[in-house]
């Protein structure tokens, strides 16, 4: 049986760098708890690839992530949610997963215009999992939708605050505001790391909601739930050495994402190299 202690790590996985916001939370919610992150960069971004592409992805990624001894998985991609939360749940139905939504239940309460904006990718409107989220909370207010083509690329590559990323934004918001928005809902883990552009763009009358919080929360939750919190300590938890806690590998450039971690959550760590043999990860 997978994740029987406490002692285990939590896996996270994305597609790149943007799930990183999500590990961050964790990490602010939970510091005794040790951190596997896994970049399938070698796919960024999944909201360009198909459903079934994306879920044969996400198992995969699992399977690895289970085989390192994770107690527990984060989905840490709101495409990778849509496409594959419920059959993961279905694979391996002994390991509690959790996944991203875009937060349209929170929006729909905050919201005093009645006009909420959802910036995500194309397979994380066509999924399931957010048609749900519109019929259960949102029939009482209008819901604007852009898929910011082309942003989450930019973002992988560095570009938090130039001129490209700006246009899209200003393309995908300035229709959403002059239609009434007060709250952007951001529907891709990557989008916090440029959660300043994006309140640059729409002003102080509108709130920004980041689902990273309350998806730690929700982690917090389901290990107290099943009996797998790391017993706190001071200092670090010793994975490998005394001082390191947190494990990174990629399917993509490992010192393009080391690069990254420097840049996005001002940490300094190795990454090891991963790379997809069929539907299987291989190290090294």
């Amino acid at each position: 049986m997978i994740a029987e202690a406490a002692g285990g790590q939590i896996g996270v996985f994305d597609s790149g760098v943007g799930g990183l916001s999500v590990m961050q939370a964790i990490r602010e919610q939970l510091p005794d708890e040790r951190l596997l992150y896994l970049a399938d960069q070698a796919h960024v971004p999944y909201g360009t690839k198909s459903l079934a592409e994306v879920r044969s992805y996400a198992e995969g990624i699992t399977r690895f992530l289970l085989a390192k001894g994770c107690k527990l998985i984060v989905v840490a991609c709101n495409t990778a949610s849509a496409a594959s939360l419920h059959y993961l749940r279905q694979v391996f139905p002994g390991v509690p997963i959790v996944g991203m939504e875009p937060a349209v239940k929170p929006a729909a309460e905050r919201t005093q215009t009645g006009v909420v904006g959802v910036l995500a990718t194309t397979a994380t409107f066509q999924g399931e999992l957010y048609a749900s989220l519109l019929e259960r909370f949102a029939n009482d207010v209008t819901v604007l939708q852009d898929t910011c083509p082309g942003l989450v690329s930019l973002i992988e590559a560095g570009n938090l605050e130039g001129e490209e990323p700006r246009r899209v934004l200003e393309s995908a918001l300035r229709p959403m505001l002059h239609q009434g928005i007060d709250v952007v809902v951001l529907g891709c883990t990557h989008y916090p790391f440029i959660t300043p552009l994006i309140q640059a763009i729409v002003g102080p009358g509108v709130k920004v909601i980041d689902p990273a919080p309350a998806v730690a929360r929700q982690v917090k939750r389901v290990l107290e739930e099943n009996g797998l919190r790391h017993p706190a300590e001071n200092g670090a938890v010793a994975f490998g050495s005394p001082m390191v806690s947190y494990r990174y590998f990629t399917t993509g450039d490992a010192f393009q994402l080391q690069g990254m971690l420097l840049k996005l959550i001002g940490e300094r760590a190795p990454v090891e190299r991963l790379r997809w043999e069929g539907t299987s990860l291989v190290e090294g």
